[in-house]
């Protein structure tokens, strides 16, 4: 179903982010820093190495239009990227966060971004001409822990949250002056701005990686406890569904299509999920054939399996003999996925070919075949 090319371009990768011609990948080796790859005949050269944040970089994402890069760390503070000759040259960010910043989201007209944050509290940045920088309006006291991860909807107004909470939630984010009302969709309304949509309660666990379907019609999300959840008609009555499974907890989704959702996360192997004619979402196939192939032939149950993967190694003082020390699974990667990102050409409603990386330092590209 798929091939994967496989690039070791660090030890360990926090996040990554494509450049419009999918020339470039930039990427936080799991430091204070962005260094920018080119590929040429199949080998990656490091080309720019951004340097202005104190703390790990906990997220990076590349416009497809206007070419700017914006990151976010536990520094509390973003910037945005600007290319200009040959340098990438920074513009300030006004975040006025007190705790970490977590992830960020371009909005699709490019206009916005989001960032999440451990304040519990989600930025929505636009940029001021005459100053220069960028400002921010918080969506304040909605969330009751970390928000994980931000999702735009492809009317520009709504977006989607999770947060270790256990909840998703989804609020309008209109700004009076960058916003038009003409979204073409009835979601958004008449909504203020940091007004709530609708809260899902549908996970008892953290609540991680939320993606909209290319239509907004369908909203995808995972738990910690090996969960994935769908919803339909966001709203007032949204309908759900979930899918749970017995592998690791994912960490990020994806849709490649409406019927189709790739999944990442802590089982090492992403993870295919599918709607039939009715809706019905369920589990479909591990994506990496050899890695499931080399899985299912260990033995040992799921429980001392991931506590193998903890401790690696028996620890002294610690009889550790029943559980097999952490090794290579004959896949593409071999630990924690935690950033999935499409490939695709700004107008295509399908995603053919995408990204990941992980703890391992390696970013995998997929072709999908059929």
């Amino acid at each position: 179903m798929a091939a994967a090319a496989v690039y070791q371009l660090a030890q360990c990768i926090t996040c990554h982010a494509w450049s419009p011609d999918h020339s470039m990948v930039a990427l936080c080796p799991n430091n204070n820093e962005v260094h920018i790859y080119r590929s040429s005949q199949d080998k990656w050269e490091r080309v720019h190495v951004l340097e202005k944040h104190d703390q790990i970089i906990s997220g990076i994402d590349w416009s497809p239009r206007s070419n700017k890069i914006v990151t976010v760390s536990h520094d509390r503070n973003s910037y945005v990227w600007n290319k200009e000759a040959s340098e990438w040259v920074p513009t300030l960010v006004i975040l006025r966060l007190n705790r970490a910043a977590l992830c960020v989201q371009w909005s699709p007209k490019e206009n916005k971004f989001a960032v999440g944050s451990g304040a519990k509290t989600v930025c929505i940045c636009y940029y001021e001409q005459e100053n220069n920088w960028w400002v921010s309006k918080l969506i304040r006291k909605k969330h009751n822990s970390s928000v994980t991860s931000v999702a735009w909807h492809p009317n520009n107004i709504l977006i989607a949250t999770t947060s270790t909470d256990g909840k998703c939630r989804v609020f309008s984010t209109f700004i009076k002056g960058v916003d038009s009302r003409d979204s073409g969709t009835s979601l958004s309304g008449d909504l203020k701005f940091g007004e709530q949509v609708v809260q899902l309660d549908l996970s008892f666990s953290w609540a991680f990686g939320v993606k909209w379907s290319p239509s907004g019609n369908t909203l995808a999300y995972v738990g910690h406890n090996s969960t994935i959840y769908f919803v339909d008609d966001i709203g007032p009555s949204p309908s759900a569904q979930n899918v749970t499974f017995n592998d690791l907890p994912l960490h990020d989704v994806l849709f490649v299509s409406e019927r189709m959702v790739i999944g990442v996360g802590f089982d090492c192997n992403p993870m295919v999920f599918t709607a039939d004619e009715r809706g019905i979402w369920s589990f479909f196939k591990f994506l990496d054939e050899r890695k499931a192939a080399t899985s299912s032939s260990k033995s040992g149950s799921q429980f001392s399996e991931a506590f193998g993967k903890l401790y690696g190694q028996s620890k002294p003082g610690i009889s550790n003999d029943a559980v097999e020390p952490s090794r290579p699974r004959g896949g593409a990667h071999e630990n924690c996925i935690n950033c999935i990102v499409p490939l695709k050409k700004s107008g295509d409603r399908t995603v053919k070919r995408f990204s990941t990386s992980g703890l391992d330092g390696k970013v995998v590209i997929w072709e999908l075949e059929n």
